[in-house]
């Protein structure tokens, strides 16, 4: 059976990759934070044909990571801009950015962050949002939160203390 959309599932990575799971989608974003704006640049810098270029652009729009912006009238012409959804992405490109650059990059970065603020080059790093610790996969563990529906975590490590009613 092939999944065409993870509308009905309760996860929230299935929900995100639900709207920019595919990978011209996020090679679409990763432009738009890059300042690409219009469509013929977009398809110029991603070599993507015109047909599935519309269509992901449509589906980031019907998704509310992109909006169109006209900026001619004759003939009709419109740019894509992030919306705030569409930002709140930056540190899911940035975390694959930073993945690429250490395990496929063997000449470096092709790309690097430089804080404005400071002017230094960075890597972004999760913090915990009350004590400021770096997180990692080690540091961190996962219980069902209020949106868990039943069966969510069956054949999970969690699996045995939700069928317990602990960790809620």
């Amino acid at each position: 059976m092939q999944r065409t959309s993870f509308e009905g599932v309760t996860c929230s990575v299935a929900q995100c990759l639900d709207v920019v799971g595919e990978w011209w989608s996020l090679l679409i974003i990763r432009d738009a934070f890059l300042g690409v704006t219009r469509f013929d640049d977009f398809q110029a810098r991603l070599g993507i044909s015109r047909n599935i270029l519309t269509h992901r652009l449509n589906r980031l729009v019907e998704g509310g990571i992109l909006k169109r912006v006209p900026y001619s009238d004759h003939p009709p012409r419109s740019e894509y801009r992030l919306t705030a959804k569409g930002r709140d992405l930056w540190h899911v490109v940035t975390a694959m950015r930073q993945w690429g650059d250490q395990w496929a990059a063997p000449s470096g970065p092709p790309v690097e962050a430089r804080h404005t603020a400071c002017g230094h080059i960075v890597t972004a790093v999760p913090t915990c949002s009350h004590c400021g610790e770096p997180l990692d996969a080690r540091s961190v563990t996962a219980q069902p939160g209020p949106g868990a529906s039943e069966g969510d975590f069956d054949r999970t490590a969690l699996a045995p203390a939700v069928s317990r009613g602990a960790a809620r």
